[in-house]
This record gives structure tokens, sequence and C-alpha cells, in this order.
């Protein structure tokens, strides 16, 4: 099994499930209705134990209040993004970058990215602290980095280096993130065993495709890149 025993499920956009080896369900920028998605996603998952938003785009955002209110999961996000949901109802924990929690013997380390975060609201934009990332370690000891929306940056070396990811899922699809080219690049400082394409074909300006990057991926990556389909669960 490429995932050593965690199964993976996208949901289109930048949205995840993981399950992990022993049972917990982690979802990751839960926009379930996005363009790719379908809202009915949420009705057939069983339980959430942890979520984890990246950023505070609505797009990323998502369907965390209502996931809340159904599954009553963890909610790991920047500080700024758990100060504006507890506004709402919804507790979560509120981390900063390179922090670390463990929950249910799953670590989680909060990464930055280099993005925006905001949302609109009254038609006023508020701030909602940095864009992030995260490195999942399961209990296995198997590594899973979701990127969040990110441009290309110095520091995917580091998180490389330091983090050494199984897994990584990148955004792709360019124009408010990384495109194919600057996604091949980023595979070259990260050095996965597998990589997953996200963020691309929801919205037109998001041109970016698997095809473009396995194109631009050096040869020893081609054949390491995962094209999901949305809504299976893959292992």
């Amino acid at each position: 099994m490429r995932f050593k025993g965690a199964k993976i499920r996208w949901f289109g956009h930048s949205a995840f499930q993981i399950l992990t080896p022993e049972g917990k369900s982690i979802l990751i920028d839960p926009w379930f209705d996005n363009p790719s998605g379908s809202p009915g996603f949420i009705d057939e998952i069983e339980k959430v134990d942890i979520v984890l938003i990246t950023h505070g785009h609505g797009d990323h955002l998502g369907n965390v209040v209502d996931i809340y209110r159904r599954f009553k999961p963890k909610i790991y996000a920047i500080f700024e993004i758990s100060q504006y949901l507890a506004a709402r109802g919804v507790e979560s924990v509120g981390m900063n970058i390179s922090g670390c929690v463990t929950d249910s013997k799953i670590t989680i380390c909060m990464t930055e990215a280099a993005h925006s975060s905001a949302d609109i609201v009254d038609g006023r934009i508020v701030y909602l602290g940095n864009p992030a990332g995260f490195v999942i370690t399961l209990e296995n000891g198997f590594k899973i980095y979701h990127a969040g929306d990110t441009g290309l940056f110095g520091g995917l070396s580091i998180i490389g280096e330091f983090y050494k990811p199984d897994v990584v899922m990148l955004p792709i699809g360019g124009h408010f993130t990384m495109g194919p080219e600057e996604a091949a690049y980023a595979v070259k400082l990260l050095k996965p065993s597998y990589i997953i394409p996200m963020h691309y074909g929801t919205f037109p300006v998001l041109t970016g495709t698997p095809d473009e990057l396995i194109e631009a991926l050096d040869p020893e990556y081609k054949d390491r890149v995962v094209v999901m389909e949305v809504g299976v669960l893959t292992e």
C-alpha cells in the first residue's frame, strides 16, 4: 500500500479526508460544495475526529461550521482563525507557524505558506492571520504534508529536509498558487515518495493540470504522482 495503512479521499479543490491506520478521520480544508465536489459528501462521512484549516479564504474554511455542529471534532488553525471561528460558535485550537500538537497519537505541525488569508464580512476584508500548511505524522510515523495555498518559496526546502514528508499535497492550478512548473520545482525541494496534485480545475483560471505537472517533473518523480479521483477513497 502506497500510504502505509492510511487511506486518502479527495473532495476536489484542496479538500481531503485522511483515514489513519488506527481509524481516525482527519479533514483538511473541507469545502465539499466546490465546483468539483458535492454538498452530499458531508452526508457520506461517518465521523470526523480532526479538522485542519490552512487559511481564511472561503474556499478553505468551506463547510467547517456545519462539520463542527454535526461531529464536534477538534479543529486546528492559525490563532486568528480560531478567534474568528469562536465568534461563530465554533471551538478550535489556535496554533502558529512551527507549532506542533499531538492528538490521539497523531502529530500535527503547522508550516508556513506563501499566500494571503482573509474573509469578507459585511463588505469589509477581515485579516485572518498568516496562511499555513500542515505536516501530519500518523500513528505509524507516515508523514503527509498538505501545503495549503502556496506559491513557490525557499522554506519548502526546510520542510523537506526537516520533516521529510512521505506524501506531499501540492497546488498546481496556478494564478492564485503554484502552477505545474513551480510545483515540479517544489517537488525537488521536498523529495517525497508520492505527490498528490490539488487546487486545480475548480475555477477557469486554475488551468494547471496533472499531466502538465508530470511533464515538468524530473524523471525520477514522474511515476510518483497520484492523481486522485474526486470522492474515491485511495490507499
